[in-house]
């Protein structure tokens, strides 16, 4: 009988230290896994925060663009017209309108810099610089004592401008939509 107990107490403990090493070897693995399930869903998290935010910034240069594009029309038809007293006065409006719209399409330029990538970076880039041939027409035909024949020149620098601008933009739409669809 002392046999049969002490073999009873000998499978009762191996049984014990068996289930007792199921449970740690459960336990760890349950860590493990929700450890992993937690890192996974902050991944996630963080990728779609990004997403969010580079989107975020795209869109608000795409119209911060065609806000000054629309600023650029206005100075068009001011210059379509002959050149007088009050032409000039409202092309300084404008010309002080378009450095303000300007420091804006700056900023979000920069921003998409910021949240990258660099292709969608370089194309804000290039979107930015394709203003600079609107900036430098206004100040030719402001700068201009003499009047009319900067004033046409400045007309056709900037109908010239108009292709290389929207198409700097189309860029930085193909280069936006390649970064937030992943590609």
């Amino acid at each position: 009988m002392a046999e049969s107990t002490l073999w009873t107490l000998s499978i009762a403990a191996v049984t014990g230290a068996t289930a007792v090493l199921a449970s740690w070897v459960t336990s760890r693995g349950a860590t493990r896994a929700a450890r992993i399930q937690a890192e996974t869903a902050a991944d996630s998290q963080r990728r779609e925060r990004l997403r969010e935010s580079r989107r975020t910034a795209y869109l608000d240069l795409i119209e911060q663009t065609h806000r000054m594009g629309e600023l650029f029309w206005e100075v068009s038809a001011v210059l379509q017209q002959p050149r007088t007293a009050s032409g000039v006065a409202a092309l300084r409006q404008l010309s002080d309108r378009q450095l303000t719209e300007y420091a804006t399409l700056r900023r979000c330029a920069r921003v998409v810099e910021l949240e990258g990538p660099p292709a969608a970076a370089e194309a804000a880039r290039a979107v930015q610089r394709s203003t600079g041939e609107f900036h430098r027409a206004i100040r030719h035909a402001l700068g201009d004592q003499d009047g009319s024949a900067a004033w046409s020149a400045a007309e056709e620098r900037i109908d010239a401008a108009y292709s290389p601008y929207w198409a700097t933009l189309e860029a930085f739409v193909d280069a936006a939509r390649d970064a937030h669809q992943g590609k």
